[in-house]
């Protein structure tokens, strides 16, 4: 049979379901999942999808004709695949889901032991060109087994909450929204040890997403949690996207938290605990990280984007904690993984220690830190996107007392500004993301750059 090689993406398998990913398609993907790790034991689990249940059926069956011995985990969220790989020391795992995407989309996120994760540079590929150059190794002489554990959210909670002095939060009026999503599935255990009021919405739930998609990213997604938030005169909103890997945060005003202020609050958290600690943060990010971290004693690292760059110097450096603006966040002591339950954890208990909303919390990033957030520009072909992100980088060269630099696109530090743009994985695309000193040298700045780009 023939598998549609573009579901194989830089950092996940993703398509939309039958039309590119069927149980056919799964069935081979769990067999050269096997053949390319040399596996013998495997996790598997799934989200909330219509398509799940098959899809991750057809999986285990091609991974134990491969004869790997499979732990399936059930319907769980993204982050607790990861726990139960590096814990129960599997030699990786599969987790089937298509995050963020719409409901029609369907896919898998894969790691190898420790949860470390397989990318397009590192896994994914080859798996690819085995199952479409009909090269996956012949199956094992007999079958392994399957065995189910159903008893994983318990543990898991009690590893979330290890983050944090629950003792020590306070009675905040907070607003969740699990997006239909896995959320629903994990926050009301953990809100069960806090002493927060919570007002719960779409904690349903169901893979058909009947009242938004689950991608807080999206404004119109965040409508129901904002206008709540206002009704209930909340402390703060959270909610999660589909697998419930990415949390995402709102303040009393409705006002969404960029990726890079969470980064910056739960960089100070750490520092909190943990003096002089390593902090990794990505190359979009505003200064705001870096300056919060040098303010609080730590070290620094800037990094390229993606979960795989992540985790490897993060493992390198001995970083107690690293963000991503897209709302990835990785925790040394959570296996080097991302997670979307812990954030909100420390998120709480910051407010706690420090007696302040998180609207006060966010009020000297707010005046100091001004950012356009990530603006993203079609192109007419890949060819013309290498051509942009050189003349941006002559731009930027071009600059009085400018610094240019291609550790992932084109990133630009220029007195009293900088940006980074970067071209997508998978189709002509190139995303700007730009900072300022002031909100008009921001758009100013923002406007060229986009002109540049788009002209």
């Amino acid at each position: 049979m023939r598998v549609n090689p573009g579901i194989f993406k830089a950092y996940d398998i993703r398509g939309i379901y039958p039309a590119d990913v069927d149980e056919a398609a799964a069935r081979q993907i769990g067999r050269a999942f096997v053949a390319y790790l040399g596996a013998r034991r495997i996790a598997v689990g799934r989200d909330m999808r219509i398509s799940a249940p098959s899809i991750a059926a057809a999986f285990i069956e091609g991974a134990r004709e491969q004869g790997a011995d499979v732990t399936d985990y059930g319907m769980i969220a993204t982050d607790m695949l990861y726990f139960a790989v590096a814990r129960d020391h599997h030699d990786g795992g599969a987790m089937v889901t298509a995050s963020h995407n719409p409901k029609d989309y369907i896919g898998m996120k894969l790691v190898r032991a420790e949860a470390f994760p397989l990318s397009g540079e590192a896994g994914i590929s080859q798996i690819r060109d085995m199952i479409t150059g009909g090269a996956i190794p012949a199956p094992a002489p007999a079958p392994g087994s399957l065995s189910v554990n159903a008893a994983l959210l318990d543990d898991y909670v009690a590893h979330v909450l290890g983050f944090i002095d629950a003792a020590a939060v306070k009675p905040f009026n907070v607003v969740l929204d699990a997006g239909s999503g896995m959320g629903a599935l994990v926050a009301p255990k953990l809100f069960e040890a806090l002493p927060c009021r919570t007002t719960r919405l779409c904690f349903e739930i169901d893979g058909t997403f009947p009242t938004h998609e689950a991608n807080p990213l999206i404004e119109e997604n965040r409508r129901d949690l904002v206008e709540r938030v206002a009704a209930e005169r909340a402390d703060l909103g959270i909610a999660w996207d589909g697998d419930a890997d990415r949390c995402f945060f709102v303040d009393r005003d409705g006002e969404f938290v960029p990726g890079d202020f969470v980064t910056a609050l739960l960089a100070e958290a750490f520092l909190r605990k943990e003096a002089g600690g390593t902090i990794v943060y990505d190359l979009r990010a505003s200064y705001a990280v870096r300056d919060t971290v040098a303010r609080f004693g730590g070290r620094a690292l800037m990094n390229r984007v993606g979960h795989a760059f992540f985790k490897k110097r993060m493992r390198e450096e001995n970083a107690v904690f690293g963000g991503e603006v897209t709302g990835h966040y990785y925790f040394r002591d959570n296996f080097y993984a991302d997670n979307g339950f812990i954030p909100a954890m420390l998120i709480l208990e910051l407010m706690s220690v420090k007696g302040q909303s998180m609207h006060q919390l966010l009020e000297p990033l707010r005046a100091k830190y001004f950012i356009s957030g990530e603006i993203n520009t079609k192109v007419k072909s890949m060819e013309l996107v290498e051509e942009k992100l050189e003349g941006l980088a002559a731009m930027g060269a071009a600059i009085p007392g400018a610094q240019v630099y291609r550790l992932d696109g084109v990133s630009v530090e220029a007195p009293g500004w900088h940006f980074n743009v970067r071209p997508s994985n998978t189709e002509p695309l190139l995303r700007l993301n730009l900072e300022a000193d002031t909100p008009e040298l921001m758009a100013q700045k923002r406007d060229e750059v986009l002109g540049f780009i788009r002209g």
